[in-house]
Order: C-alpha cells, then sequence, then structure tokens
C-alpha cells in the first residue's frame, strides 16, 4: 500500500469518527444540560431545593468545625470511622454527607456538589436523588468497614487496621454516585469518563481508603442505574423464582338423597 492512498483509506473512518462523536455530544448535552434547563425553567428555584441545601449545610459544618468546640460536636454528629460500631456509624452516616473531607478543598467541591444535586434533581426528583446519594455512600462506608476487618492481602482488598482510625466523612461519594447514575440511565459516556472513570484513576493512582469508597460508590452507581426502569421485569423475576402453590380444591359438599313424596292416605269408605 502505497503512501498516499493510505490518507484516502483513513479518511472515511475519520468522518465516521467525528460523526459518532458529534451525535455523542449532541445527545449527552440535550440529555445532561437541555433538559435539567427546562425543568428548571418549569419548576423554577424550589427544584434546586436539595443543591441548596447539601451547599449550605456543607459551608454550616465547616463553618462550625473551626472552632474547638464545634468541632467536637461535628465529629459526634457525622465522624464516621471505620473501628466504630456498626449502629453508630449508620447513625451517623446520613450526617456526614454535609461534613468536609479533611484533605479536600471546601469551596472547591461546594460547586461540584451543588452541580450534582442540581442536575439530579431536576432529572430524578428529589426522592430519587436522596436515595442514590445515600446508598452509594452507605455501600462505600460499609464496604470499607469490611476492607478494615480483612486486613491487608486478599489481592489488595484489604486495607490495614490504621485505615479504621481515619475519618471517613464528606459528600463526594454521594456527588460520585449521581453523577455515575446521572450518566448511566442518560447513556452519557464522556460523562461516565469524566466522573467515574477519574475516580477509578484515582483509586490505582492513590490507594487509600478515599479512593476505594469512590470506587465503590462508582460500582453501586452502575448497579443502579442499569436497574433502572426494570422494576416490573424484577418483580416478575421475583415472582416466577418463588415457590407456587397448587391450590387443594375444596371438598365437594354430599349429595343430599332425592326425596321420595308420601302417599296421600286412604280415604274412608
Amino acid at each position: 500500500m502505497t503512501a498516499e492512498r493510505l490518507p484516502d483509506r483513513l479518511r472515511p473512518a475519520a468522518a465516521r469518527l467525528a460523526r459518532f462523536a458529534g451525535r455523542t455530544l449532541r445527545g449527552e448535552w440535550q440529555a445532561i444540560v437541555v433538559d435539567p434547563v427546562r425543568q428548571l425553567a418549569r419548576r423554577g428555584l424550589p427544584g434546586l431545593l436539595l443543591a441548596f441545601v447539601a451547599a449550605f449545610g456543607v459551608i454550616f459544618f465547616h463553618d462550625i468545625a473551626q472552632h474547638p468546640t464545634g468541632a467536637v460536636w461535628v465529629t459526634r454528629l457525622g465522624g464516621v470511622k471505620a473501628d466504630l460500631p456498626l449502629w453508630l456509624s449508620l447513625l451517623r452516616t446520613p450526617v456526614s454527607l454535609y461534613v468536609p473531607a479533611l484533605d479536600l478543598p471546601v469551596w472547591a467541591g461546594i460547586t461540584q456538589l451543588f452541580l450534582a444535586f442540581a442536575l439530579a434533581e431536576l432529572t430524578l426528583g428529589r426522592s430519587r436523588t436522596l436515595a442514590i446519594a445515600y446508598t452509594t455512600t452507605l455501600a462505600g462506608t460499609l464496604v470499607a468497614r469490611l476492607m478494615v476487618a480483612v486486613g491487608p492481602g486478599w489481592s489488595g482488598f484489604g486495607l490495614p487496621a490504621a485505615c479504621g482510625h481515619v475519618l471517613d466523612t464528606g459528600p463526594s461519594a454521594a456527588v460520585v454516585g449521581l453523577f455515575t447514575y446521572l450518566s448511566v440511565i442518560r447513556r452519557a459516556p464522556v460523562v461516565f469518563t469524566l466522573t467515574g472513570g477519574s475516580m477509578v484513576w484515582e483509586s490505582i493512582a492513590v490507594p487509600n481508603l478515599a479512593g476505594r469508597e469512590h470506587l465503590i460508590a462508582v460500582g453501586s452507581a452502575v448497579v443502579l442505574g442499569l436497574l433502572h426502569g426494570r422494576r416490573a421485569r424484577l418483580r416478575a423475576l421475583g415472582r416466577s423464582l418463588l415457590p407456587t402453590r397448587t391450590p387443594v380444591p375444596a371438598p365437594a359438599a354430599p349429595k343430599a338423597s332425592p326425596v321420595l313424596p308420601m302417599a296421600a292416605p286412604a280415604s274412608a269408605v
């Protein structure tokens, strides 16, 4: 093959790739940006209630934690560690969403937090947004406890016992989970690469507790996204797996014997 014919053969493939990329970007722009903006125009600022509550909650707890007494109460209310009793971790997990992480800048993460909750609330609604945010955060917290419990080894799954003393707070797992869930149900590979893919790279480059939890949040959000819209199929599958009981026929009622007519008495002569 000559050098002159090689570019001619590559041009159709490059054109198809460019058209595919253009369609993908237009679809993602429509699904991730245009549709939520339309919902915002229809619902107004009340449609961003969760986003404002999440952003102001992080700012509130950040300001309180700047004082010694406030830091103690913030830790008591939302400080989650792997070495805490399970019931106490579960009790503090909802508040830990609003407690800023120690190693992350607060003001840089508030923009991502507000954007994630805003897009999710306008696309999914408040109930599902809260469910996805809490489920992905809880999944990361519980799996982190399991990793610390098994200890180092296990093909890199376990974590040393020192990670159990690390304060595990912040909304980053919820933010990653919401972005990943939206990218899955909206068929947005670019958004998924920028959010979930970056967390996978972070967990490989920096194998710490936060990176592992982000990876678990991405995985749980992918599973929830794949199950989106399949509630009827799951119910039908669950019913098919349950043992069916054959109804026992009711005992037949005994047949009544026929009543013979009584003979009339003979009349007297």
